[in-house]
């Protein structure tokens, strides 16, 4: 099963806000999902509003899970994917 960290997208018509999930890569992009690990509000003002629980998000990243783009983006501002990179390398 391959897993995936990618974007649910909430909210009503043009004022989207999102969820970062763990879902396997078949499965629907407002579908089932696995674990929920944060949430993206890129309508927020001044700046979009993101909040993200990085141990369950470096636990799935441990895991092999697969961020896609726009969470991979996400993840780097916050600083979680230098902490994975870190990691690995000091295995």
């Amino acid at each position: 099963m391959a897993v995936k960290i990618r974007l649910k997208r909430m909210g009503a018509n043009k004022s989207p806000f999102y969820r970062v999930v763990v879902a396997d890569s078949r499965a629907p992009r407002d579908g089932r999902f696995i674990e929920q690990i944060g949430y993206y509000n890129p309508v927020a003002k001044p700046e979009a509003e993101v909040k993200l629980n990085e141990e369950l998000a470096l636990k799935w990243l441990a895991e092999g899970a697969k961020p896609s783009d726009t969470v991979r983006n996400l993840f780097s501002k916050a600083g979680i994917m230098e902490k994975f990179h870190n990691a690995k390398l000091a295995k």
